[in-house]
């Protein structure tokens, strides 16, 4: 006689259990061995670049990333907002893969209209006329065609006006030498289709030393007329590009070291302009004040960072001032953070930085450096009451 050895069938499960995870993680690990390796030993044509993995993400908002590195680590749960709900995971994905927004049809007409990706800008004070068909528009030309040498003709005699001083009965405050605002030209060679008479293409609106820099001169004279000191630099961006063999949508990262040198060597500091020029046709660009014409502006403020808030309160503001003081200088103020912008331009840096689109390629210089003027005017009586406040605190 002897005993049969017997099992239960309950005896298995967890053996048979044990064998299902383990292949399923075997799977898991042979499937990324084999997807590294074909990431890196496909041809670099074919590889997802960090651009591409920059605009898979660009719209998720933090609290996303919060929550994904909650799902391994409880202790970022505790950080996750209340007054936030939890992101739908199907969605999130759906996201990614496509760039589309369910909830936003603006993400998928984007992809497929031509211009309709700016309807992601959003438009926080409309000046007169302004609406989502006229906001600003950036060409983009080849290097090899922004760096072409070009013919330029000036013959405005307005030009060679000094700008307009306050009147002599009246005290002129000082910064006393100090330099106070950094005026900056990231796309440093746009320029203007009245002075180049051998193109009529905005794409090619491009010249070495007739540009929007002469703007960024007439501005910082028109300040130190109005006792704030001003230091104008005239880095030719696109030469950093050329050297560096950067695109043009590098820009803002090669002038990102100009202004934080500027910040870094002289503490004074405490603005920093960023002037442009619209790639908008004249009729949209000009308006007539007092019977002259001037180059209308538009601030833009990036909202992919944080605390844009500040920098977003001080464009408000000047655009109010502007109108009161000049109506229909100013085109309004607008924020940028979708797909295909920049989103920061470099206003991080300070919650005093500000970018502004001084007239178009249809403008000419006497219509522009009246326009440097008048924000010169008004963002002087700016700084001097903001300096009555400071003093007084």
């Amino acid at each position: 006689m002897y005993l049969k050895s017997h099992r239960s069938p309950k005896s298995k499960k967890p053996l048979k259990h044990l064998c299902k995870r383990s292949s399923v993680y075997i799977i898991c690990f042979a499937a990324i061995f084999i997807l590294t390796g074909l990431l890196t030993t496909v041809s670099p044509a074919y590889r997802v670049s960090s651009n591409t993995i920059t605009n898979w993400t660009s719209d998720l908002n933090s609290s996303t990333f919060l929550y994904m590195m909650g799902l391994e680590n409880r202790a970022f749960r505790e950080a996750y907002p209340d007054d936030r709900e939890l992101p739908d995971i199907s969605n999130l994905l759906f996201e990614m893969a496509t760039n589309i927004r369910p909830s936003d049809t603006r993400s998928l007409l984007g992809q497929e209209l031509p211009g309709f990706l700016t309807f992601q800008n959003e438009i926080i004070v409309a000046g007169e006329g302004t609406d989502y068909t006229n906001l600003p528009v950036e060409s983009a030309p080849p290097l090899e065609e922004i760096l072409k040498e070009r013919e330029a003709v000036i013959e405005e005699p307005e030009q060679q006006q000094d700008p307009v001083k306050k009147e002599e009965n009246e005290v002129q405050p000082s910064t006393d030498g100090r330099d106070a605002v950094f005026i900056y030209n990231t796309h440093s060679r746009e320029s203007f289709l009245p002075h180049l008479p051998d193109t009529d293409d905005p794409d090619e609106a491009q010249h070495g030393e007739v540009n929007i820099g002469k703007v960024s001169e007439r501005f910082a004279q028109a300040l130190e007329a109005n006792g704030i000191g001003s230091k104008v630099n005239q880095t030719d961006i696109m030469t950093i590009l050329n050297e560096k063999n950067w695109q043009y949508h590098q820009s803002y990262k090669a002038s990102r070291n100009v202004v934080k040198e500027a910040f870094a060597g002289n503490g004074d500091l405490q603005y920093a302009f960023d002037l442009h020029r619209d790639a908008s046709p004249k009729n949209e660009t000009t308006t007539e004040i007092n019977g002259k014409e001037y180059a209308r502006v538009m601030f833009v403020v990036g909202a992919k960072y944080e605390g844009y808030e500040k920098n977003l309160e001080i464009a408000n503001e000047l655009h109010n001032l502007i109108e009161k003081k000049y109506p229909g200088l100013s085109r309004g103020v607008i924020t940028k953070k979708g797909a295909g912008s920049n989103g920061i331009y470099n206003q991080d840096l300070s919650p005093n930085a500000m970018l502004i689109e001084f007239g178009g390629v249809g403008n000419k210089l006497e219509e522009l450096y009246r326009s440097a003027d008048a924000v010169a005017d008004v963002f002087s009586d700016y700084y001097w009451d903001a300096e009555k406040v400071n003093a007084g605190q």
